[in-house]
């Protein structure tokens, strides 16, 4: 098992509203945040900030990069909660500040650096040690987590910021669009009928904490993380197996780690993208896992929308919801069952929650998954 290590601090922004309080109302109601349109199209899940809103809450210059501004409000609300004191700051995206990029193009672009992003919002509030970037596509943030845990497991750090952000762009949602896995309804995961998943963007970041550290100072846990990893099948540039064999090791691994059978998982936050690879994939390895004992599953995508790089701390922040107050975000707009995919949880009403598994998978077969256990 894993040195204790505690989650101390959360901060979140995603469609369903910013910060805690409003992401756990919307997640208890099974309000879904998907409202935009992108060119009369395709559904989005915008933050509902201009870039003004956001610089003036951030506190920060409106010419800034959106991802910056998302993560500069998620890190306030996390850095509340997190004491005195300088910490590093791991931080994933992809997206970087390429929606500014894509307004000066060609005759400014430096705008896109990833690290340049997250930087801007290290350097304005000031209680870092350092900053780094990781950019694995959509298990970016959960790699962001990993890392940190990482740094603690060793010794180098007692305190650590880790999270992600990413912001909708041009390019963003053309590239996606490009594989033709966009939908132009609601996006449906595990559902017989689903035909893509549905773009959204945001942030969240978490203070991980040696247990140690945090009873000097008398801070309250959210969660432990008890468990992690991360595994690359290589598969494919932008399919999974269908075997699901990256998403499998990354499970089996967080498992092996934490010291837990998969019969001791409480709930699975998935991946769950709603595209017809994804969600089969996905079931094949939670099947291959799980057996005929199927914990409740369910995606949050459809509530935010496919936050890509910045899903993995997203979806963990609602998972500390979940094991806080005793409940399972619904699947919301499923259906019809499909036999290739496993049936996702659709109830409501308060359970408890001991250990939650949250899945994170990236293109080129980056999967990572972390077990979050009750306090």
């Amino acid at each position: 098992m894993t040195p204790d290590i505690l989650i101390t601090g959360a901060g979140v922004v995603s469609a369903v509203g910013i910060g805690k309080a409003e992401s756990l109302k919307a997640l208890r109601s099974g309000k879904s945040g998907i409202k935009g349109l992108f060119k009369g199209e395709f559904p989005l899940g915008e933050v509902p900030l201009s870039n003004e809103q956001l610089a003036a809450a951030a506190g920060a210059p409106k010419d800034w990069p959106r991802t910056t501004l998302l993560s500069i409000l998620a890190l306030k609300e996390a850095l509340e909660d997190a004491g005195e004191g300088s910490m590093p700051l791991i931080s994933g995206t992809t997206v970087g500040g390429m929606d500014l990029t894509e307004k000066s193009f060609p005759q400014y672009s430096d705008w896109h650096s990833c690290g340049a992003s997250t930087d801007l919002a290290a350097n304005l509030l000031g209680r870092f040690s350092f900053a780094t970037t990781l950019s694995t596509a959509c298990s970016s943030a959960a790699n962001a987590l990993i890392f940190g845990a990482n740094l603690i497991r060793c010794g180098k750090a007692t305190k650590v910021m880790v999270g992600g952000s990413e912001s909708l762009s041009l390019f963003h949602i053309n590239g996606f669009n490009s594989l033709f896995i966009l939908d132009r309804r609601h996006c449906r995961p595990f559902d017989k009928d689903r035909a893509g998943l549905n773009l959204g963007e945001g942030a969240a970041f978490l203070v991980l904490e040696s247990a140690e550290s945090a009873r000097e100072r008398g801070a309250k846990p959210y969660a432990r993380l008890v468990g992690y990893g991360n595994a690359c099948d290589a598969f494919h540039q932008t399919a999974s197996s269908e075997n699901g064999e990256g998403a499998f090791l990354a499970m089996e691994k967080a498992l092996k780690l934490a010291g837990l059978k998969a019969g001791d998982i409480s709930y699975v936050n998935a991946h769950g993208t709603g595209t017809p690879n994804n969600d089969a994939s996905e079931s094949a390895a939670l099947r291959r896992i799980f057996g005929e004992c199927m914990p409740p599953v369910s995606s949050t995508k459809p509530f935010t929308g496919h936050t890509t790089s910045a899903s993995g701390s997203i979806e963990a922040v609602f998972c500390i919801l979940a094991l806080q107050h005793g409940f399972i975000p619904p699947q919301l707009n499923w259906e019809t069952p499909d036999p290739s995919c496993i049936t996702p949880y659709c109830g409501s009403g308060e359970t408890r929650l001991d250990n939650v598994l949250c899945n994170a998978f990236g293109f080129g077969g980056n999967d990572s998954s972390i077990i979050l256990q009750r306090v």
